[in-house]
């Protein structure tokens, strides 16, 4: 006897598929659209909040707290600062806003990108632009500026791997090239790391007085 195909199974109720979400809600309110992020959704302190929030080095560092991103993005001004003297307002803003993509997508180590490969960079290239957009900055930043915030990121990453996360200095320069110079002060209290408060108010602080300026 020739059998009948099979009935096809019962649609369970609510069964029906969705849509993944793609955008996250901030506690201002705003909905940010990680595929398509607007600047009308990007708000300064939403930025602070998230990236103050946020560990380097997957929190595996020394202190009570987590050595945030928005401390370390003030620690890379500050050498950057330290290096090139003259820099005008613009190019310090964009010192401070050069990781604020990370108050979304988080702060992933460089073992991990190197795992998963390049399929990162365009998310967080499409809310940089956004970002920048917000607050007045041009899409595609100086090559100048681009070299001396790359040059200052990898020398805040030699002093938080030396002070904070175990690393050998011979180790850290390997890695990320020479120890950058710092006042003692300053690299004192950039390299303590701060309560989620602190680094959230002191990011702001930064960021209204180079607005302002």
């Amino acid at each position: 006897m020739k059998r009948s195909p099979p009935s096809p199974p019962l649609a369970r109720k609510g069964a029906q598929k969705t849509a993944q979400r793609a955008w996250q809600r901030m506690l201002s309110g705003r909905r940010l659209d990680l595929l398509d992020p607007s600047a009308l959704d990007v708000e300064i302190e939403d930025i602070a909040h998230g990236l103050a929030r946020v560990a380097r080095w997957n929190g595996q560092t020394i202190g009570a707290h987590i050595f945030s991103v928005a401390q370390h993005t003030l620690l890379v001004e500050a050498i950057a600062a330290k290096r090139m003297p003259g820099l005008d307002r613009r190019a310090r803003l964009a010192l401070l806003l050069h990781d604020a993509p990370e108050y979304v997508i988080g702060d992933m180590i460089s073992p991990f990108k190197a795992i998963i490969g390049d399929a990162y960079k365009g998310v967080e290239q499409r809310l940089l632009t956004a970002i920048h957009l917000r607050f007045g900055l041009p899409v595609k930043l100086p090559e100048e500026l681009r070299r001396l915030i790359k040059t200052a990121d990898r020398g805040a990453a030699f002093l938080e791997a030396t002070r904070l996360a175990g690393f050998e200095v011979a180790e850290a320069r390997r890695f990320f090239g020479a120890r950058p110079v710092l006042a003692a002060a300053a690299e004192r209290d950039y390299l303590t790391p701060w309560p989620a408060e602190v680094a959230e108010r002191r990011y702001l602080d930064r960021f209204v007085n180079l607005a302002r300026a």
